[in-house]
């Protein structure tokens, strides 16, 4: 049985501490990714409702959840890490390409604006080797129904993390709490049924040696966390919390018009005096009322009744529906702070300037989603360095980000173009037009390599011309070296 003594050095009872915060939050993540991939809970049926209505109401989901994550995951790409002084670091370079990063980041980015919160968990590499025989970083995309990270209190520092997951292939559950200088591994201790892990203190055996668990020199949590914007003292939530009331909304607006359409948008025909014939069924017992009337564009109704009367109800005008679904919608985007022009409307034809009009928040937005995912990234490269045994301190690094604005190819090279008048160098101009520090550098060497081979086909000597004649103070007006000015000449 685990020691549920409670304190944060404790790994038992840190295990069960961390394992049933993650059990807490399941619902809402499932919540959350449920909403992301467009099936929130279905709009309130009417309590005499039949069951087949409901594939009727699953028509009316509209996703607007995911637009508003993937419209700032789009934003979001970090091209690579360079020294303090803006140079390209060849270890950093060669880790981040190792690791896929620049598709893996996608995922993790993806994890906080869609549910809050994702990670990168840093360790050594089962089979690729640095040159000083240490193994090579591994860095992992984690998925934040997995991972969780306790922060001291005092501090606001990650201080002990938790990663748990399901075995598929044995059935176990398996989970390991990390601090900064070592880990505990655990398995539960039956087989666990569905995938959900248990968290009873019961539930779980230590697996790890008895004198202090498995040591590593990384110096730090190797779980760094990347948190979508928090505010003090409250917890993360995704990109769209702010507008899943409207998104419901939305749905149940789609729904009413959906079926004002389907029973009133058209002329439905009505018949009175009619006397319907009906019929008792004899297994069942019940009376049903026959329908001679089909609609059909073959069809003559005739009605034998001697005051019989035929006509049609009027149709149901949908346009306050559109107008109302389109309102709800423009409210979303801009408490979401997502541009307008994901909703065109009647945006059409509209210029550059006003693009980048519409585009401010959601670009300062993508811009603080920047500045705290960075740190993250800074501490993601220090475990890595930590990991190949490398000196080299990457908290002072910078990582490289692409712009978040959109500026078209002609704007961008004309705005360097201007830059480069005023004495810009041009790995900076490569910086500022989002290439990689990869590419900054071959750029770099391409622009060096032209000039050096345009100064050596120079002649030696170069025919006198505008650009080398000497001072006119000293040889006087338009003469040419070797040629006095004589009075009267």
């Amino acid at each position: 049985m685990l020691d549920e003594t409670p304190d944060l050095d404790n790994p038992d009872f840190m295990l069960l501490r961390l394992g049933r915060r993650l059990r807490k939050r399941q619902g809402v993540l499932d919540e959350w990714w449920r909403y992301y991939r467009g099936r929130p809970p279905l709009p309130m049926l009417p309590k005499n409702a039949q069951q087949a209505f409901i594939e009727f109401q699953e028509k009316a989901r509209t996703n607007f959840c995911g637009i508003i994550a993937n419209a700032t995951v789009h934003r979001l790409s970090a091209l690579g890490v360079t020294g303090p002084d803006g140079s390209p670091d060849n270890n950093a370079s060669r880790w981040w390409q190792a690791n896929r990063l620049d598709s893996r980041q996608k995922l993790v980015w993806r994890c906080s604006m869609a549910q809050s919160v994702g990670y990168m968990l840093v360790g050594p590499h089962p089979t690729r080797v640095e040159d000083n025989g240490r193994p090579s970083p591994l860095i992992t995309a984690e998925h934040p129904s997995e991972c969780v990270v306790e922060h001291d209190p005092e501090t606001g520092e990650p201080y002990v993390g938790l990663k748990a997951w399901h075995n598929d292939l044995d059935g176990y559950g398996y989970a390991r709490v990390y601090y900064d200088d070592r880990s505990f591994p655990y398995r539960t201790t039956d087989v666990c049924g569905g995938g959900r892990l248990p968290w009873g203190p019961d539930s779980w055996q230590y697996l790890g040696a008895a004198d202090g668990g498995e040591p590593h020199d990384l110096g730090r949590l190797p779980l760094v966390e990347f948190a979508r914007m928090p505010d003090l003292g409250e917890h993360p939530e995704p990109e769209f919390a702010g507008v899943v009331d409207i998104q419901d909304r939305v749905n149940l607006g789609v729904l009413n018009r959906m079926a004002a359409s389907r029973y009133s948008g058209f002329r439905q025909p009505w018949i009175k005096g009619h006397r319907f014939a009906k019929r008792t069924d004899p297994a069942t017992g019940l009376v049903t009322v026959e329908q001679p009337f089909v609609p059909g564009p073959g069809n003559i109704w005739v009605s034998e009744g001697e005051n019989a009367q035929f006509g049609q109800l009027d149709v149901t005008d949908l346009r306050p529906f559109l107008d109302e679904h389109a309102s709800d919608v423009r409210d979303m985007l801009i408490i979401s702070q997502t541009p307008a022009y994901y909703y065109a409307g009647d945006l059409v034809n509209i210029s550059a300037d006003t693009v980048a009009g519409l585009d401010i928040m959601h670009v300062a937005k993508c811009r603080e989603h920047i500045a705290a995912f960075g740190e993250g990234l800074e501490d993601v490269m220090s475990l890595a360095a930590a990991q190949a045994g490398v000196a080299d301190d990457y908290t002072e690094a910078t990582v490289r980000w692409a712009d978040p604005q959109y500026l078209s190819p002609a704007v961008q090279a004309d705005a360097a173009t201007k830059l480069s008048s005023i004495g810009y160098p041009i790995d900076v101009l490569a910086e500022r037009l989002g290439e990689s520090p990869q590419q900054v550098r071959r750029i770099t060497a391409g622009a060096a390599a032209a000039k050096l081979l345009a100064a050596s086909l120079l002649p030696a000597n170069p025919a006198p011309t505008a650009g080398n004649l000497p001072d006119q103070g000293a040889a006087g007006a338009g003469s040419l070296p070797g040629q006095g000015v004589t009075g009267g000449q």
